[in-house]
């Protein structure tokens, strides 16, 4: 067997039988930290390059670069490491992107920063608005960079526009947000330091800075636009970095893009080259070692730190590119809404406004608690507050509609259940006080108990005058229907004392009640004078006391009872004369005069 051959055997042997081990030996070069899982919509962790990273003792820093692909990011991180093209981050000339995901360049830089050896790491990112990527896959990115940066570049070619603005704003609200319910508190570790990097020849008189600032202003909004609102509060979200934001021009390297790697620093150009240098120094200057929860992070704990924030990205759901916190909280701001309209519609309407309000408050009160828990944003969640009060308020008004209208229904309900008791007590076979006061009181009672909501006030002063008014004809039509009754009845008696029972006390006691009837109402000229007189008023309560009761109601029974009293009329009309003679105690008619029986003559 030649040498070739054994070579090959041993080698074979030794990868059967030694213990497998995935250490790395060489750290000069680029590792990937986080990859995008199939589809591009979630991220997950590459273990080789968080080796590279758990191998630091010293307090970490990190400098990463974001931007849209293809504008020179893994070029400008190589630049910044004194690396070339074929040693560094692999650059592409190609319409694909090159970097996918997040990568390392495996040997840190070691800096004195303060008094402390802090070890540098760069990382370079999948850059943004690439095809055949989801933007959640894109926030994703940010974020991750805005969290785990100390400084974060943001390499913009030629301007900033309205988009750049809108993608960092929530990256950064993003960021804070997931580490922050992580660890359950507001602020859980400091902000990168924002370094806008335009990349432009010519500033057309302004500086950069000028233009970060412009770019950033206020827009006036006299006329109070809510499409101006919301650029305004995109330019509020940055204010986590303003006080740590500078900004930086640098020049076009070269003309030639596509052989910039094959380029050495005395062909590029020389305003590149003194820029470049001043960015080195720039960087240097403002980098700080990653602060979480108040300490310094090492290897170790910047990769527990990492695994952290990616597992909170991706069970996040998180929107497009472009949408604010207010669109992030939509979701969480209607099942909030949700949870009061239920809390609502379980409300048996009609209800009296103070208890409609005070569940309204509890509703509400449910609503915020909830909100407050699972909301996104620490710095511009009120915007999402005052949505969600605003939606509450309108779910409320619908309910107080609603509330109006059940109301308004069942009072008139009653009030014409109560109308018409009041037409039928107006029209009874025997008129009673007694029984238009009971069904008044009754009628009144129920109103009161039954009529709720906002509606009860003016049903209440329409019950009233409506009562009133039914109470005062029903005085005024009683006595002059008694009246008539009485004289009626009188007649009746009359009748019936000297026909039929022919019992003379009777007959003269009709007699008597009609004259005085009939003659007080003559002497004094109208029968409402005789309704103030006391012996009217006797009248008045024996009649009362007869027609109606708690034991019996005349009217009801009137019929039943002048049958029966016709039976036993006619029964002993038939048989009880026959009977039991004609020993009465008072005196009867009586046809036979000297108890003679002389025959009648012609």
């Amino acid at each position: 067997m030649d040498t070739p051959a054994r070579f090959l055997v041993v080698l074979l042997l030794l990868c059967l039988f030694a213990p497998w081990t995935s250490s790395i030996e060489n750290f000069y070069q680029a590792f990937p930290i986080v990859e995008p899982a199939p589809g591009h919509t979630k991220l997950r962790l590459s273990r080789e390059g968080l080796e590279a990273i758990e191998r630091i003792t010293n307090p970490i820093a990190a400098v990463a670069v974001i931007g849209p692909y293809r504008s020179g990011k893994s070029f400008l991180l190589n630049q910044l490491l004194s690396l070339s093209c074929y040693e560094g981050f692999g650059v592409g000339h190609m319409r694909d992107t090159k970097t996918k995901g997040i990568w390392v360049w495996g040997t840190p830089i070691d800096l004195d920063i303060d008094g402390v050896r802090t070890s540098v790491f760069y990382l370079d990112t999948e850059g943004f608005e690439s095809i055949g990527k989801s933007n959640v896959y894109d926030d994703r990115i940010f974020a991750l960079a805005t969290v785990l940066s100390s400084v974060l570049i943001y390499n913009l070619p030629e301007t900033i526009r309205e988009a750049d603005i809108s993608r960092l704003s929530f990256a950064v609200e993003l960021a804070e947000e997931f580490y922050g319910r992580v660890k359950g508190q507001d602020v859980a570790f400091e902000p990168s330091k924002l370094l806008w990097l335009i990349q432009r020849d010519f500033l057309q008189g302004k500086s950069v800075q000028e233009l970060v600032n412009e770019a950033l202003r206020h827009v006036p909004n006299t006329d109070r636009d809510k499409n101006i609102d919301m650029v305004n509060q995109i330019r509020d979200s940055l204010a986590i970095m303003g006080d740590n934001s500078t900004a930086f021009s640098l020049p076009q390297p070269h003309l030639q893009r596509t052989k910039l790697c094959d380029m050495k620093d005395i062909e590029l150009d020389r305003a590149y080259v003194k820029r470049r240098e001043q960015l080195k120094k720039l960087v240097a200057s403002i980098i700080r070692p990653k602060i979480v929860q108040g300490k310094s992070l090492n290897g170790k704990e910047f990769v527990s730190f990492l695994e952290q924030i990616l597992e909170a990205l991706n069970k996040g759901e998180i929107p497009s590119t472009g949408s604010l916190v207010e669109v992030f909280n939509k979701g969480i701001l209607e099942r909030c809404l949700k949870l009061y309209s239920e809390r609502m519609a379980k409300l048996h309407l009609p209800l009296p406004e103070e208890s409609l309000q005070e569940a309204h408050e509890k509703s509400r009160g449910e609503a915020m608690q909830s909100f407050d828990e699972q909301h996104f944003g620490r710095h511009h969640a009120k915007k999402s507050v005052d949505q969600l009060d605003e939606e509450i308020r309108k779910v409320f008004d619908n309910v107080v509609m609603q509330n109006e209208y059940r109301s308004s229904k069942l009072c008139e309900a009653l009030y014409t259940r109560c109308e018409d008791k009041m037409d039928q007590l107006q029209v009874l076979r025997l008129p009673t006080m007694a029984k238009f006061n009971a069904g008044f009181l009754l009628c009144n009672q129920s109103f009161e108990h039954e009529c709720i909501g906002p509606s009860k006030t003016n049903y209440e002063e329409r019950m009233m005058k409506m009562l009133k008014k039914s109470r005062a004809l029903f005085i005024k039509e009683y006595n002059h229907r008694l009246f008539n009754w009485l004289v009626a009845f009188s007649l009746v008696m009359v009748v019936i004392g000297r026909f039929i029972i022919k019992f003379i006390l009777i007959e003269i006691g009709a007699w008597l009640l009609f004259i005085f009837l009939e003659t007080y109402t003559r002497m004094f000229w109208s029968a409402e004078s005789l309704y103030y007189n006391p012996i009217w008023h006797f009248i008045v309560a024996t009649w009362e006391t007869l027609v109606y009761s708690p034991v019996l109601d005349l009217d009801r029974w009137a019929i039943p009872v002048c049958v029966m009293l016709s039976l036993l009329i006619l029964y002993w009309r038939c048989h009880g004369k026959r009977k039991h003679g004609s020993r009465w105690l008072l005196p009867l008619y009586n046809a036979q005069k000297n108890g003679s029986h002389r025959l009648r003559t012609d």
